[in-house]
């Protein structure tokens, strides 16, 4: 009886926490010791001039000031361009394909085929992807010459030297490189509805819109929410499409510098102080932004109704 009852007290808690350890280990030295350094780094001079290690002299907030008299400004308005110029037909892409292959009625055939097709973008390489719409879009590549042969343009355009073509295609190859992962999740969002949902509103009467905007959209706002917000901080993160579509120049006339561009000047000039205050605008801008479109996206909790007085009849009184 003894052993059975010391059997019945063991407690196998402790395993949970010997299986969860190694993501506490690696994200204590891969995220959180080097975010605690970037930190520490952004209020020190901290530089490498020529041969010559200058610092770490404490500067207080000198970084963080010296930064606003840059062209940061202009930078975070190139990224933000950028991304919007890429996620909003993104979104909406993907929200129409999602709503047409999970529509029933439709009887699309080869759906399986369409997800594989529609998704193979994500799988390629960012470097190949800029180094192909590179040499497509070049002064001499095969896009000028087919628009040239058709006789729709006389002269060649040039798209990399124009800040509306560079942006254009930056944007086009973030659309295309994220388009199909954002379809395949608002798919599975939209099948997690319940369909007799759909089917008493077709018996309503209800149209393909109305049930798209009244039933569909309202019902995936979670998980358009989470796109927005991963989307958001992936375009503060844009660094390896303009990076090499421009030769890490930004060209032209620093249009297509991003932030992490700027950034990366930074660490390979070695300036680590100003590195690590960029780093934290960054941190702060993507906190505040999310913290908006969150709130923004989030459904208000609906207020219970106030009580009415109670009138009081005759009766009652006496």
């Amino acid at each position: 009886m003894q052993k059975e009852k010391k059997i019945k007290g063991i407690s196998y808690a402790k395993w949970g926490y010997i299986f969860i350890l190694p993501f506490f280990l690696s994200y204590f030295i891969f995220s959180l010791i080097p975010l605690v350094d970037t930190i520490r780094n952004s209020f020190f001079e901290y530089y490498t001039s020529g041969l010559k290690v200058v610092g770490p002299n404490w500067v207080g907030l000198s970084n963080y000031t010296s930064l606003l008299s840059t062209d940061l400004p202009k930078y975070a308005w190139n990224t933000f361009v950028m991304w919007i110029l890429g996620f909003v037909p993104q979104l909406a892409i993907a929200l129409l394909l999602a709503a047409w292959f999970t529509d029933m009625r439709l009887k699309i055939r080869c759906k399986q085929f369409f997800k594989v097709v529609i998704y193979l973008p994500n799988l390629i390489m960012a470097s190949a992807f800029s180094m192909l719409f590179f040499a497509l879009f070049s002064n001499a590549g095969p896009i000028n010459n087919i628009l040239m042969n058709l006789g729709i343009i006389g002269d060649a355009i040039r798209f990399t030297e124009s800040t509306i073509g560079m942006r254009g295609l930056v944007a086009l190859m973030n659309f295309l490189m994220w388009f199909g992962n954002s379809t395949i999740m608002l798919m599975a969002a939209i099948m997690g509805i319940n369909p007799s949902v759909f089917e008493a509103a077709e018996l309503d009467g209800c149209t393909h819109a109305q049930m798209f905007f009244k039933i569909t959209l309202p019902q995936i706002r979670p998980l358009l929410t989470y796109t927005f917000i991963t989307s958001l901080v992936g375009g503060l993160q844009m660094f390896d499409v303009p990076q090499i579509l421009s030769n890490g120049q930004g060209t032209p006339d620093r249009t297509t510098m991003t932030l992490i561009m700027f950034l990366n000047n930074h660490l390979k000039s070695k300036n680590y102080g100003m590195a690590g205050a960029l780093s934290m605008y960054l941190f702060v801008i993507s906190g505040i932004l999310c913290f908006i479109v969150f709130k923004i996206n989030t459904e208000k909790e609906a207020k219970p109704p106030k009580d009415e007085p109670k009138k009081e009849t005759k009766g009652a009184r006496a």
